[in-house]
This record gives C-alpha cells, sequence and structure tokens, in this order.
C-alpha cells in the first residue's frame, strides 16, 4: 500500500537514431541507498517519520535506536518496533538507549502524545528491554562505512556516545540532522526552546560543541508542515492498516493542538529530517553559531547564537508542498491536498 505515489521505473535505454538504426543511451546508475541510524522517543510526529523512512527505498535503515522523551523508554521502545512492524519492515531492529536525561529529572509529555505516546492508536503491552545509554557505539561500531545519524528526540543517546568514544562518532557519522532547537520561532515548551532541547540541554550543549556538522531542523521551519483536521479524518478511513493507524495517533494530536494552540489540525514536526535526505534542496540552511543555554528557569533549553560557539547548520526554510509531496509513500489514502 502507498506504492502508487512512486515513481515508475525508467527504461534503461533510448532510441534516438533513425529507421532500422538505434543508438542505445545508458541512463546514469542509481545512487545506492543512504544507510542511516535513527533515533528516536516515539511519539506521534515520529512514528509518522518513522513509516516514511521504511517506505522509502533510497533509505538503507541500519538500525532505530531509542530514548525518552515523548514516553517513557519502554514505550518509545514498543511504539518504534510495533510501527516498523505495521510498515513490514520486521528486518530493522531497534535498540532501546537512554532512560533519561544526563543530569536533570525525567519529564514525558503525556498531554501531547497521549499515555502510550501515540494517541489513541493501539498498541501492545510494554515488555522489558535491555536498554544501554551507549546504545549508538554498540550500533555505530558495527557499520563498515559512514553512515547519517537521524535523530528526533533528545539528544541524550548522542551526547553518551561522544563523551565515551568521540573518536568513533566522528569517523562513523557522515552527517548528523535532527529535529531540536528554534533560532526566531517561539518555543513549544516555554517562551524561548522546543521540547527536544529542553529535556536535555546539557545533552543538546555538547552535541552543538561537538562540530559534527551537525543540520537543526528546528521550529523554524517544523511549525510550517502541519496536517488539518480534515486531511486527518480522511486518513482514517484509509483501507491501509498502517494509515488507519497513524490516523488514530494523530486524532489525537489534532485534539492536542486545537485545546492549546487553537490549531484546527496538527503540526509534524519530525518528517522534515526524512524529508531532507530524500528530496535534498527541501530545506534552506544557514551557517549559525549555536549554543544551548543551560539555564533553569525559562530559558532552559534556548539555542540560541553565541560568538564563541561551533557552527550549527540551521534550517530557515522549507519547500512544505514538497515534503507532502513525499509524504504520499506512506498515506495511501491522501486528502485532496496531499
Amino acid at each position: 500500500p502507498g506504492a502508487r505515489w512512486w515513481a515508475a521505473a525508467l527504461s534503461c535505454h533510448s532510441a534516438v537514431a533513425g529507421p532500422g538504426s538505434s543508438i542505445e543511451v545508458p541512463i546514469a546508475p542509481r545512487q545506492p541507498p543512504i544507510r542511516l541510524v535513527i533515533d528516536t522517543d516515539p511519539g506521534i510526529d515520529d512514528v509518522v517519520t518513522l513509516a516514511l523512512a521504511a517506505r522509502s527505498p533510497e533509505l538503507d535503515i541500519a538500525a532505530v535506536t531509542t530514548t525518552y522523551g515523548n514516553a517513557t523508554l519502554g514505550q518509545t521502545t514498543r511504539n518504534a518496533r510495533h510501527v516498523l512492524d505495521l510498515a513490514g519492515r520486521r528486518d530493522i531492529v531497534v535498540r532501546p538507549g537512554s532512560e533519561r536525561p544526563l543530569v536533570r529529572d525525567l519529564v514525558t509529555a503525556p498531554e501531547t502524545h497521549g499515555e502510550t505516546g501515540v494517541g489513541y492508536a493501539p498498541v501492545p503491552e510494554t515488555t522489558a528491554i535491555a536498554a544501554s545509554r551507549y546504545v549508538l557505539l554498540d550500533v555505530l561500531a558495527k557499520e563498515t562505512g559512514p553512515v547519517v545519524l537521524v535523530t528526533l528526540g533528545p539528544l541524550t543517546n548522542l551526547a553518551h556516545a561522544l563523551q565515551r568514544d568521540a573518536v568513533l562518532v566522528r569517523r562513523c557519522v557522515s552527517r548528523h540532522i535532527g529535529m531540536f532547537g528554534n533560532l526566531n520561532e517561539r518555543g513549544n515548551t516555554n517562551r524561548w526552546a522546543d521540547f527536544n532541547a529542553w529535556c536535555d540541554p546539557e545533552a543538546t550543549d555538547q552535541v552543538l560543541r561537538a562540530g559534527l556538522g551537525t543540520h537543526m531542523v528546528g521550529l523554524d521551519v517544523t511549525r510550517r508542515m502541519t496536517l488539518s483536521r480534515t486531511e486527518v479524518e480522511r486518513l482514517a478511513r484509509s483501507p491501509d492498516p498502517l494509515v488507519a493507524w497513524l490516523a488514530q495517533a494523530l486524532c489525537f494530536y489534532v485534539e492536542f493542538h486545537r485545546k492549546a494552540e487553537r490549531l484546527d489540525g496538527c503540526v509534524v514536526n519530525d518528517v522534515l529530517t526524512i524529508g531532507e535526505l530524500l528530496g535534498p534542496g527541501l530545506l534552506t540552511f544557514a551557517d549559525v553559531r549555536l549554543a544551548a543555554d543551560l539555564d533553569g528557569g525559562e530559558h532552559r533549553g534556548h539555542t540560541r547564537e553565541r560568538a564563541d560557539a561551533a557552527p550549527t547548520k540551521v534550517a530557515l526554510r522549507v519547500d512544505t508542498a514538497q515534503m507532502r509531496e513525499l509524504l504520499k509513500r506512506v498515506f495511501s489514502e491522501p486528502p485532496e491536498t496531499l
């Protein structure tokens, strides 16, 4: 399901000469799939993003690692496994990581994502997990070449990896693209910070200082990527079990956004990270020297410009029309505007 929107394969040859003869014109070979690791805290927008990645043949997912964030670690691990199973991707391993921030108390977001992390979508019971705060190192050490690291939640797993073996991280991670932070847009947890940076500002600051060439996909662009209430309602009628399940999660998200922001729809933040990998140029980045505020007050987790900070590529513009086209890979019964 959903394949109806994928581009048809092109013919490998074209006849360009006159009658009785032809010249075979080879088409450039297809690029190898992008090898990536996804670190995530599912989370409603996270499961949509995992579904998109799982249904994109351009991506070769080495592993999904999980962290606390939108829900507890046990719940986020269960949610990641369940959405991948619904997408038919039992081949993708899910590895649990950090149960709490580096030094702060654990805070999750049931008011935003529901008690299970995925709103009204049904999920199995959580089971015992063997968590490791160094899960990213375990995954990266098994790779024979560089990978792209996509982070969708608090940056605690990456901070732990950098603390223990920054050399391995820098050798294995060719690019880090993460959904966190904000530059000019108002925060969604306090006035100044997004939830991921707010959860673990110390981890955020360590990652920004690490010089990984981080691409920050923050609220400045993610707030532009929304689905309307009527779009979600139509998705709920899809015959595709994955799409119908995602719609149940999104229905809760719509209710939250209506109550909290008077928005007749919902923001799907995380999808832009995968969108940029599938459609380079979907996001427009600028180099900004950023650090995370470690204050305990209203500026906690504020990602702000600072002259002595390392440069970070910050997404400031997004092509939402292109992102909607990419989402058709997941939404097999799309709304008219998708």
